[in-house]
């Protein structure tokens, strides 16, 4: 499992930094046996005999929740896999670092499962002045332009932190710039949360510091398991040189195949040497300057501080196919509580978040259909409820025809918004008698005698088609008169601007019935007792 963390620094001259920090996975531990990620479990017990493997927690064709089975890797096809124990983990981190960071310097970003990003500059620069308080002093002659004094000659301690070579130019016995004591600063705070998460969860890091996220990324993976890389400013252009840029962030995929079609090379150091022009030419403007940009190490990608999840998917490809509705119902049935029990921890039930949309996915041959729908927001949302969206959602697909064999479906729930919790029940919104200033005490609790409007004598028909025909002139027992209420009214009328807006923000009035009782609209009322649409 790994989870970058990265942030940028503030030092005297640059906010750029950025560190990322790898959880080391399993597999960290064996590449000295020559063991990948996509080794087959036959090859990797021949690399290395004494090998231990484990299968992950799998979801099992008719059960309800995930478990650890010791036959699943042999029977692959009525299994699908749980990534329920890594998201729990995952959780307990993230919040480790958080509790661990001071609060109002901190910027977290999680970009998926296993990777969070941190911007700490505002930490770091604070220990910069705390440590430099020369650097609180004004610039001379108030030239703000003015160059920072150097930083005292003192050796960096980056105690076991694996430092890339500088560059050609540069060397160890140059003296060191505000750039090198910040990044230090920042290799200090990443160290420190990677010993943290050791001793209270017992997770080796493995960690990148640089000047951006690109960067640290690349240096996190440098050194593993357990150690971090520090890739200093004047190290950059040595660091990327003899990489691979297929391994850069987001050229590992189409757009790195691309690139290597177009340029006939998989190596940075070649790249270097063609012009910007010519990478605009061609893969166009954006993608070849942004080429041009990443292959030199500059990166301007900023930490996103959101957190909170977007999507949810569960899917399961099959192996054999599914043939029939009975069969697939039942894999909808684990989606349906593989994302409910996500969605529990998202806060679903405390109406804190909850999604919007959900998704089904299914794919015949080479043929993909899809089909989504709205998740009703005044219902409960339920494992039972996600489960008749789904089945609701396949009967759709399935009324198109050639639906079977079956090779992959997926479900997902997305468009996830933040609930209104602590709501008021009905009874809160109701008008008490005569009370028409909004929801207040009832009047047992107020002490006051609540007036009660008699219905009026059954009249004949007149030629009234006002409604202050509905309202008695005369006076009833416990009641209110006629010019009681117009003078109410005019009390209304008369109010300020200020008091109309706080009505329309917060408790709208009420029209009044015949019994002089006040309601609410009823689609006032589902609206705010059933929740946001």
């Amino acid at each position: 499992m790994s989870s970058p963390l990265a942030f940028p620094m503030s030092s005297a001259k640059s906010d750029n930094g950025r560190s990322h920090i790898d959880l080391d996975a399993f597999y960290a531990q064996s590449r000295k046996f020559g063991i990948g990620r996509h080794c087959t479990v036959t090859d990797a017990k021949k690399l290395c005999p004494q090998l231990i493997s484990q299968h992950v927690a799998t979801w099992k064709e008719g059960d309800e929740r995930w478990d650890y089975h010791d036959d699943a890797a042999a029977h692959i096809g009525t299994h699908k896999v749980s990534l329920d124990p890594y998201r729990l983990q995952s959780r307990k981190i993230l919040a480790l670092i958080k509790e661990y960071l001071p609060q109002n310097q901190q910027k977290v970003e999680k970009a998926s499962i296993d990777e969070v990003f941190l911007d700490l500059s505002a930490q770091a620069h604070s220990i910069l002045l705390e440590r430099f308080p020369e650097l609180r002093n004004p610039p001379s002659y108030n030239d703000p332009t003015e160059n920072l004094p150097l930083p005292p000659v003192i050796a960096l301690d980056w105690q076991a932190d694996a430092l890339v070579d500088l560059d050609d130019a540069d060397a160890e016995t140059t003296d060191p710039d505000w750039d090198d004591v910040a990044i230090l600063v920042g290799s200090e705070i990443v160290r420190d949360i990677r010993a943290e998460i050791r001793r209270r969860l017992g997770y080796t890091c493995s960690a990148g510091i640089a000047n951006n996220k690109m960067l640290s990324k690349l240096g996190s993976g440098h050194k593993k398991p357990n150690q971090q890389t520090v890739i200093r400013n004047r190290a950059v252009q040595r660091f990327l040189s003899d990489m691979k840029l297929t391994k850069i962030r987001n050229l590992g995929g189409k757009l790195g195949d691309r690139v290597v079609s177009a340029f006939n090379t998989e190596t940075v150091r070649e790249l270097l040497s063609v012009p910007v022009e010519q990478m605009k030419l061609k893969l166009g403007d954006d993608t070849g300057v942004w080429l041009y940009n990443t292959i030199r190490g500059i990166d301007a990608s900023e930490v996103n501080s959101r957190t909170q999840i977007k999507s949810m998917l569960s899917a399961k490809s099959f192996k054999p196919h599914v043939n029939t509705f009975d069969q697939a119902v039942k894999w909808l049935r684990i989606f349906a509580a593989d994302i409910f029990s996500r969605l529990v921890e998202e806060g679903v039930l405390e109406n804190r978040r909850r999604p919007r949309t959900i998704n089904l996915y299914h794919r015949h041959g080479n043929q993909t259909r899809s089909r989504s729908n709205g998740i009703p927001q005044r219902n409960i949302l339920d494992e039972a409820a996600l489960f008749d969206l789904a089945k609701n959602l396949l009967s759709q697909i399935i009324a198109e025809g050639r639906v079977w064999p079956c090779a992959n479906l997926s479900l997902s729930v997305s468009g996830f918004e933040d609930g209104i919790t602590g709501n008021m029940g009905i009874s809160s919104f109701l008008v008490k008698g005569g009370n028409l200033q909004g929801p207040k005490a009832s009047s047992a609790e107020s002490g006051l005698e609540s007036p009660v409007v008699e219905p009026p004598e059954k009249k004949r028909r007149v030629d009234h088609s006002n409604i202050q025909r509905f309202f008695p002139k005369r006076e009833t027992s416990g009641g209110t008169t006629r010019e009681q209420f117009n003078n109410v009214n005019a009390r209304k009328e008369s109010r300020s601007p200020a008091s109309e807006d706080a009505d329309a923000n917060h408790t709208p009035r009420s029209p009044t019935n015949r019994s002089g009782i006040g309601t609410w609209p009823k689609t006032f009322m589902m609206r705010n007792v059933a929740g946001p649409h």
